[in-house]
């Protein structure tokens, strides 16, 4: 930041607005009359807070970051911002190379006092300005050094006026005030200093003073990155009384999908997606790739686009499809589905397909990310800012649109007749309310949470497309309780895991009254007569057939076959949400976790 007042609380106040992606320690580097001055803390926010209240750091130009600990373990000593001599560095991503450049350092006398990769980037900075290089020579020199994915920040001993900022492969934008220039990793950490965002692009290079930014690309030609108006509103974090994060986005879920909804139908009942944006005549596959809970959005949309639409698809984690270099056949639709529109993974992978899939489309809630920027069609789920690191409104809004893009496929393939596509539009109508009904269950959810938070091991079971649901299940309550979870296609569980069921292992069973569920429940008394504990998550007559025996029971409104797992997100949530509370875990901040993950 270069502003026209004390920066240090500004740049902790922006900080505190990021703290949801996640970090293990915190500091900032300020200028104060020509002199580059740093404090860190291990820790959260307000270690670093009391520090600067003990030991306070002036001026009108500084740089800050939270740290998420890839190279060198959490510390004082390698916490951001690193600084060599005359530069100061934030750094957000990994500098691959960094060992084979540490190397090349020390032969020149160069030495390393920490065990990060981003302090050889002010390592080398400083030895570039030793030879006799400007700061912007010398951060350019730096640059161009660096292999991996990077968005950087470069503050001068001497230079007030002068930031330098990079971006390759993790998100940067650039913020216009009146008189002030900001940089930051997205807009939420930008929103209270101003609504005027430029995002840079994959390989430029921003020379910042408080009047002006100079934008080089990869290519070292001038650039021009459009500023855009953001809406204030839209990064607001606020709980709005409630205890957590994600206890008020899971209750925000009704709105959301009521907007999401409502951006993709019409009044007269049809998708809001035309076909001068996509045609699903063209293509005979589609590839779905994602990470986390996305994934499993994109493995239940499998079953819709399979079972509704007829068309082939193929779900992968991105860490794995970008490395395995799949075939792409030229009628294939390539489908990214991410909530920060940043997850690293996912846009290398959304970068392979360039050039070799037919159209590429992400499902996104950031409108100005990487991802949707890079997509010939880019979806928002209109989920609204989502702070807690376990993705809650954001998963079921990814639903959401997908459903809206099953439905879409199914009348271009013309799959579906026009009595069923009223029918499904009729339902997804009347989806918030259903919702609403099922977030009643809060008090049971609760109650069943309480045992589970006893358990060391919990099992989750579902068949059909209630099988990505199990796995969510088992992923929410693993990552936020710290409770060891696993979830199983229900007709897997004689094939290995059944070995597990004893008296001590709670097994959750998602099964509303469809045509699978006599099928899961043969499965389910499979579980019992091995003193299996079993959560049975059902419908009223679900439970009516397949109560007797059961540990605990949490019933669902009914909801149509389709829409199941929409509505079966809810109990997974509120599960893993109340077994944390009852835990006393950091439900927001879950340990080693990161909102968004933008390096591998």
């Amino acid at each position: 930041m270069l502003g026209n007042h004390e920066v240090a609380p500004i740049l902790v106040e922006s900080l505190k607005r990021l703290e949801y992606r996640g970090y293990d320690s915190a500091g900032i580097a300020t200028l104060n009359e020509g002199k580059l001055d740093r404090r860190r803390a291990l820790g959260k926010l307000v270690n670093l807070s009391d520090a600067l209240v003990h030991d306070p750091l002036a001026g009108k130009s500084g740089i800050g970051h939270t740290r998420w600990a890839t190279h060198g373990a959490p510390s004082v000593n390698n916490a951001h911002p690193h600084q060599a001599g005359p530069v100061a560095v934030v750094h957000n991503g990994i500098i691959e190379n960094f060992r084979e450049l540490r190397v090349e350092l020390a032969e020149h006398g160069v030495q390393s006092v920490t065990e990060t990769d981003t302090e050889t980037v002010a390592l080398l900075t400083q030895h570039h300005m030793a030879q006799g290089a400007a700061p912007i020579e010398a951060a350019k020199q730096t640059l161009a050094r660096l292999e991996g994915a990077f968005a950087l920040a470069f503050l001068f001993d001497g230079h007030e006026d002068l930031l330098i900022a990079a971006r390759k492969g993790s998100p940067l934008a650039i913020g216009y005030g009146e008189g002030e220039m900001y940089v930051g990793s997205d807009a939420i950490a930008l929103a209270p200093l101003t609504n005027r965002i430029a995002y840079l692009e994959e390989g430029d290079c921003a020379v910042i003073t408080r009047t002006s930014v100079e934008i080089t690309d990869r290519n070292g030609a001038l650039a021009n990155r459009a500023i855009k108006t953001v809406q204030i509103d839209s990064t607001r974090i606020d709980k709005a009384g409630h205890k957590h994060f994600m206890s008020k986005e899971i209750a925000e879920q009704p709105g959301v999908i009521g907007a999401a909804i409502g951006h993709y139908l019409t009044p007269e009942g049809q998708i809001n997606i035309s076909t001068q944006d996509i045609d699903f005549t063209q293509f005979d596959r589609i590839v779905m790739v994602a990470c986390g809970t996305a994934s499993y959005a994109c493995l239940t949309a499998k079953y819709w686009f399979e079972q509704i639409a007829r068309l082939p698809v193929e779900v992968d984690v991105a860490s794995e499809f970008r490395y395995r270099e799949p075939p792409i056949s030229p009628r294939t639709l390539a489908v990214f589905v991410s909530q920060s529109g940043e997850t690293a993974d996912t846009l290398a992978a959304l970068r392979y397909c360039e050039g070799k899939a037919a159209r590429i489309l992400s499902v996104v809630n950031v409108p100005e990310s990487s991802i949707a920027r890079e997509s010939d069609l880019a979806l928002p789920i209109h989920a609204g800012v989502e702070v807690g690191v376990a993705s809650t409104k954001a998963f079921t809004c990814q639903l959401v649109v997908l459903f809206a893009l099953v439905l879409k496929a199914a009348r271009d393939r013309e799959t579906i007749t026009a009595e069923a596509f009223a029918d499904h539009i009729s339902s997804l109508r009347g989806l918030p309310a259903i919702i609403s009904t099922a977030l009643e269950q809060n008090d049971t959810m609760q109650e069943a949470a309480l045992k589970l938070s006893h358990a060391r091991d919990v099992l989750f079971l579902g068949r059909g497309q209630m099988y990505p649901l199990a796995l969510e299940g088992a992923l929410k309550l693993k990552e936020i309780s710290y409770i060891h979870a696993e979830a199983y296609a229900s007709g897997e569980l004689k094939h290995g895991p059944i070995a597990l069921v004893d008296e001590h292992v709670p097994v959750v069973v998602m099964a509303p009254r469809d045509a699978l569920f006599d099928k899961t429940v043969s499965n389910m008394q499979e579980v019992m007569a091995r003193k299996g504990k079993v959560i049975l998550i059902s419908d009223s007559k679900g439970q009516a057939e397949a109560n007797d025996g059961v540990w605990f029971s949490i019933e669902m409104p009914p909801v149509p076959d389709a829409l199941a797992p929409i509505l079966y997100a809810i109990p997974a949530q509120l599960l893993a949400y109340h077994t944390a509370v009852a835990k006393g875990t950091d439900v927001d901040q879950p340990r080693n976790l990161a909102k968004s993950v933008t390096v591998e």
